[in-house]
Parts: structure tokens; sequence; C-alpha cells
């Protein structure tokens, strides 16, 4: 079954893509690849040559229409030259990267800064070079990037062209208006910056941690494939050796008194009869195997994924009954579960946790009813701290404390992927997890798991298939 080996080959996986992703991020490399940028850059050069077009040929409005051309056509060219050196795969080198960004600031601070500078109301494309440097590379290299387009920001308040307009309506703003302006240019920049930094470093730990798991459990499913293929070698390799066996004999028979030859023979004969046996005792196995292994009551589920955990020195106590709730025979009768690798190391790593914790006493207590089954696993722990409480089940929720707070255990670190893929592969389940602590926060956690029990219940007719 999976167990605490399996927790370190998980974390020993994710380990592997953190390093990999680190490596993506790193002043060495990162996410951006070249193509993603010059398709974004020809949306700006269209736009851009868009817009000044319809502002001086179409409304008649003043501004120094060659330079801001010249400008764009400097991006285009930059374009042009990145694609016929690099092909559009290419994963841009991180210094690359920035200076591509920083570029982009600065193309689009000389355009505002010919056509009104801040009052410009395009002005607010600045944050966009941010964004992208937030989402796709090393966190150092957008904060510079992020001064740089604040900086702009700051000059353009103060030095720029007029705002292309008519000429006897040209708008007018005060000191007030273009503070606010920048201000609303700043705070976009670091929120939005922020925001999709986050949202790509959630994204990524959540991948890396269920790619870990899932190549864990995928290793699980084919070690419990060997039975089958113990079962078709027993099958494949009976027929050579029947052949092997009964041409031996009839060598034996012709042998004409040569001792030595007919020992050789007599051992072929018997090793060969001993694979027959060997053979046969595995396909007897794997018989019994898929009848008595493969499914399981919810007690022996329990007790199964509970075992790693007795020698910890902590009571663990297994209560199972009908809930009172049951109103049928039916109901009241113990179901009977198909095994689930992803089931067992749910339970397993939620008692462990629970074990871990608990200063003397861990109980389980499993009900079941004609609709649900119900596991409550509660200890006599410390609880849950409120402030985390919402928190657990995301990656790097490694403690039931919060950093900072004096621990109860030495061993209290480590990368948080236990309960998150626990609760995920529970969920996959059918199960319903809820977490609270008991009246007192010092008195201990409960965990309370809830199926519905057609959803878990191996069908009746394979019972006794």
């Amino acid at each position: 079954m999976l167990n605490k080996s399996t927790d370190l080959d998980i974390e020993r996986n994710f380990n592997i893509s953190r390093q990999a992703r680190e490596s993506l991020v790193s002043p060495g490399r990162s996410h951006l690849r070249l193509g993603t940028i010059t398709r974004l850059r020809w949306f700006a050069v269209i736009g851009q040559t868009a817009t000044i077009c319809i502002l001086y040929f179409g409304l008649g409005f003043v501004f120094p229409v060659g330079w801001c051309l010249s400008l764009v056509a400097l991006s285009a060219w930059l374009n042009i030259i990145l694609r016929l050196i690099y092909p559009s795969s290419y994963r841009l080198i991180a210094s690359y990267a920035a200076l591509i960004l920083g570029f982009d600031i600065w193309n689009l601070t000389a355009l505002l800064y010919l056509t009104g500078g801040l009052q410009n109301p395009f002005s607010f494309l600045l944050l966009v070079p941010v964004t992208i440097s937030a989402s796709t590379q090393y966190p150092r290299i957008t904060i510079q990037l992020g001064i740089l387009a604040i900086g702009c920001a700051t000059l353009l308040a103060f030095f720029h062209f007029p705002l292309p307009w008519y000429a006897d309506h040209r708008p007018q703003s005060n000191e007030v208006y273009l503070i606010g302006l920048w201000f609303s240019v700043v705070i976009g920049i670091t929120f939005m910056a922020f925001y999709a930094w986050r949202i790509s470093r959630e994204t990524q730990d959540m991948s890396n941690a269920l790619a870990a798991a899932e190549l864990v459990l995928a290793r699980e499913q084919k070690l419990t494939a060997l039975d089958g293929l113990a079962a078709a070698a027993a099958h494949e390799l009976g027929t050579p050796l029947s052949t092997i066996i009964l041409i031996a004999k009839e060598l034996r028979t012709q042998c004409d008194g040569r001792k030595e030859t007919a020992a050789d023979l007599d051992l072929m004969t018997s090793q060969a009869e001993r694979c027959q046996k060997i053979l046969s005792t595995l396909s007897q196995k794997r018989g019994e195997t898929d009848l008595i292994h493969n499914q399981l009551t919810i007690e022996e589920m329990i007790n199964e994924a509970v075992e790693p955990y007795r020698s910890f020195g902590k009571g663990i106590t297994i209560n199972t009954s009908p809930s009172p709730d049951a109103k049928t025979d039916e109901g009241r009768l113990e179901p009977i579960l198909e095994r689930n690798s992803g089931l067992l190391y749910g339970i397993g790593n939620i008692v462990e946790n629970a074990v871990d914790f608990a200063y003397s006493q861990v109980v389980i207590d499993a009900s079941w009813d004609e609709n649900y089954i119900k596991i409550i696993i509660s200890d006599n722990g410390p609880g849950f701290a409120m402030e985390i409480l919402d928190l657990l089940g995301e990656p790097y929720i490694s403690s039931r404390h919060p950093p900072g707070r004096e621990q109860p255990h030495e061993k209290e670190t480590g990368l948080g992927l236990g309960f998150f893929i626990a609760k995920t592969l529970l969920e996959r389940s059918g199960a319903t997890l809820k977490l609270k602590n008991t009246a007192s926060p010092k008195t201990g956690a409960i965990i309370t798991l809830v199926w519905r029990r057609e959803s878990i219940q191996a069908k009746p007719a394979e019972w006794f298939a």
C-alpha cells in the first residue's frame, strides 16, 4: 500500500519539478517564448499605427506624426530582427527578456511623450510589460522593470508634448488631476504585477505538486499490475515447460545406461516440474487476490491505512458501526469497498498528521447508513491554528501553525504537499472534507470525511464474482 515511503517519493519528485521550474525562472532562463512577445508586439504595432493614422489623417490632430511612426517602425524592425535570428519557440534568456521588455517601456514612453504624456488615455499601457514580466520572469527583473515604468510615468507627468486635440478646445489639466493619473498608473503597475506573479506562482506550484503525485501513483499502479503479469507468465510458460519435461523423459529412456546423462536429464525434469509448480502457485494466488485483496470492508480499509503508524508511540482507536440514521438492514450492513490506492494514501496521510500532532491519542470513528459513509479522525493535540484553518489543503501549508509561532514538534517543516495531495485524492474519490477544532483550540483537531455510499462501494454483483 501507499505509506510514508510514498511521501518521500512524492517529495523527491516534487523537488525535481521545483528544481526544473527554478532553472526556468533563474537569471539564466525565463518562461517567456520569443513567439509570444513578438505576437504581442505585432498587435501593439498594428494598434499604434491605426491610432496614429486615425488621429492625424482622420481627426486632423497636430502632433509629431513622423517621429511617432518612426518609433512604431523601430518596434516592428526589432520584431523582424528577432524572428530572423531565433525561432519562435526559443525561450528568451532572462537578461534578453528584460532588455526587450525594457525597450517596450522606453518605446511606449517616447510615444506618450510625443502625444501628451500621462494625459494620453493610453498611458495605462505602461503596466503591460511589467505584467508580462511578473508572469514569466524572475521577481528581481520584474521589480527593476516596475521601477523603470514608474520612473517613466513620473517623467511623463512633467515633461511631454501637448495632448493632440482640437486647437480651439484643448483640454486643460491641473496638478491634482495629473497626480491622480500618476497614482492610477503606479497602483495599476503594482497591483497587476503582483496579481500576475501570484497567479503564475500558484498555478505552477499546483501543477508540480499534482505531477509529483501522479508519478508516484502511476508507479503504484504498475506494481499492482505485476500480479496480472505473473498470471500471464504462468499461462504462457506452462506449455513450453510441459514440452521440456516430456522430451527430457523420452531422452531419459534412450540414454542407454549412461548414468551421468541420466542424472542430468532427471535434474532437468525436476527443475522444470518445479517451475511449473511455482507458476501454478502464482496463478492461484492471483485468483485469490482478485477476490480478497481488491475488495475490503471499511474497517479493513482503515486498519490497512493506519497500520504503518501504530508504532509511533500514540494510541490509535478505531470504532466502526452503522449510523443511528440507518433505517434498513441494507443500510446497517457494512459496505464493501473497492481497493483504491489514492483513497488509502489520503486516509493514511490524515492519520499520520493526526499521530504526529497528538499528545497521546487518535480516535477514528466510521459510520454508515443507506446513503452516506462518514469517517471522523480526531486527536488530542494542539488543534489547528485559526490563522491557517481556511488555507489547509493548498500547497506549502505544511503545519498546523503559522510561520513564526513556536512549534510543538521539531520536524514541522516540509514542502506542505502531503495534505494537499491527500485532499486532492480524497476529493477525486468523491469525499467532502471538513476541518475544525474541538471546543477549545488546545484540545485537538477533527477532520470529517463524507462520501455518498454508491461512489466508493463495490457493486453487489462483484462481491462474489
